[in-house]
């Protein structure tokens, strides 16, 4: 690995100043937060301010904000995100660390597909195929992204007559009880299955979300009975969430602490 070159982490360290508070920043405001000294922060300001990353805000003399060259390049950035491809490498992560079938799931009106998988080393595993599709209710992906959709866009898919079919005896089947549900996931952040797409699988399962901050996908860990308990469910929501997380960020998304 190279060496990192300071004026560039400098110059970086600036435009990361500016995803706080309300935008802007004076040149005092940098010194004082990077505990540069006021020539270099002088000539860093010059300079990303002749190349575009930087203006003066209008009728506020020395103070800038972000200029258009920031949005050029996370605008080519978004052009280039392969969302299946950016969730495989999520997935692939997430599945060494725990060993378990992981899935990255986008929502198709009421089901489920399945984007990018990978698959546990245990003999004992689930079975399934990225490009598979569910239905949204039987699965925690698909609780998941259910959960997240507004409340009339939720009722016009799933209407009080719907019928919910059943894949195992505790798949949910009345739409008032999948409300419920949804209700406590939305609560939580977290979705958990039950063995109710597969009777010897429960999963668990977290959203992702684009740069917007719009959920887009989820992902879930799915575990075969034989290695399931309560203290597994917890370790592994919190990885999803984590998984998540880090699969939300490669979309652009930034969470607030």
């Amino acid at each position: 690995m190279g060496r990192l070159v300071p004026a560039v982490t400098r110059a970086l360290d600036i435009l990361e100043l500016f995803l706080d508070g309300d935008g802007t920043l004076s040149a005092p405001d940098i010194v004082r937060r990077l505990q540069l000294p006021r020539t270099t922060v002088h000539e860093l300001v010059t300079t990303l301010a002749a190349r575009g990353y930087i203006v003066q805000v209008q009728g506020q003399p020395g103070r800038y904000r972000l200029g258009v060259r920031p949005y050029q390049l996370g605008s080519r950035y978004a052009e280039q995100l392969d969302l299946a491809a950016e969730g495989q490498q999520v997935a692939r992560s997430v599945a060494e660390t725990c060993d378990e079938t992981v899935h990255v799931a986008i929502l198709e009106y009421t089901d489920v597909i399945y984007i990018a998988k990978v698959d546990s080393t245990h003999a004992v595993r689930m079975v399934s195929a990225a490009g598979r599709r569910l239905p949204a209710h039987c699965t925690s992906v698909g609780k998941m992204l259910l959960a997240s959709l507004p409340e009339a866009e939720l009722n016009a898919r799933i209407p009080d007559d719907a019928d919910l079919l059943a894949m195992t005896p505790n798949s949910i089947t009345d739409p008032a009880a999948l409300r419920e549900t949804l209700a406590r996931i939305r609560e939580r952040g977290l979705a958990v299955e039950n063995r109710e797409s597969n009777p010897d699988v429960s999963c668990v399962a977290a959203p992702v979300r684009d740069r917007t901050g719009r959920v887009v996908a989820a992902i879930s860990i799915s575990v075969p009975m034989i290695r399931w308990s309560d203290e597994r469910r917890i370790e592994l929501e919190q990885l999803a969430a984590k998984g998540a997380a880090e699969l939300s960020e490669r979309l652009g998304h930034r969470s607030v602490a």
